[in-house]
């Protein structure tokens, strides 16, 4: 699980505090794509001719999945029960990724992803439920990339290029990569990038 994913973030600060409180007007644009779209479209690369897909990458996704991140705040909060959602002023960091996928609609017709924004909220939340979720497990360095590496650069498990030490054990390595002893998202299976 990663919780530095907007819809996932949003979804987890829904559950644990019930309120998205956005601290920008959300208006820049994240593409969505989800893991089970994204092994679609593996398979759909490996059954296509290799005239379609020799020497070509693609995006994958759907150009109807681009979404200015207060489309997702909003469609959270309306799946997620009893949760506010309130804006900030517009940002000075207005980074926005509106990807084209039109190039692997054309190369490849037959994929097509089936998961939007509002069922991917829709399984986080289903998800959330069946393994009561804590805020401590929502928080935990492991599902936060930059938390992640903050630790091991400080624990200096990796140095400051991201490779690992010599001084790294194979105990700091297995503890480095663990989640609370009573965290339930080991058995999750969902991921949207």
């Amino acid at each position: 699980m990663r919780f530095d994913i907007v819809l996932n973030n949003l979804a987890g600060l829904a559950w644990t505090t019930k309120k998205i409180a956005m601290t920008s007007d959300g208006t820049p644009w994240r593409p969505l794509v989800h893991g089970l779209d994204i092994c679609q479209a593996i398979i759909a690369v490996l059954e296509a001719p290799l005239q379609a897909i020799a020497n070509e990458v693609f995006n994958v996704g759907d150009s109807e999945y681009n979404y200015r991140v207060r489309e997702v705040a909003q469609i959270v909060g309306e799946v997620f029960p009893g949760c506010e959602v309130t804006f900030g002023p517009p940002s000075p960091d207005n980074r926005s990724y509106r990807v084209s996928f039109e190039k692997i609609r054309k190369h490849l017709p037959g994929f097509k992803c089936r998961w939007d924004a509002r069922r991917g909220a829709h399984q986080l939340l289903d998800l959330f439920r069946r393994v009561d979720m804590t805020e401590e497990v929502f928080q935990y360095r492991t599902f936060t990339r930059l938390k992640q590496l903050e630790y091991l650069i400080r624990t200096q498990q990796i140095d400051q290029s991201f490779f690992w030490t010599e001084a790294s054990s194979k105990e700091q390595l297995a503890s480095s990569v663990l989640t609370p002893a009573s965290s339930p998202m080991s058995k999750a299976k969902v991921s949207f990038v």
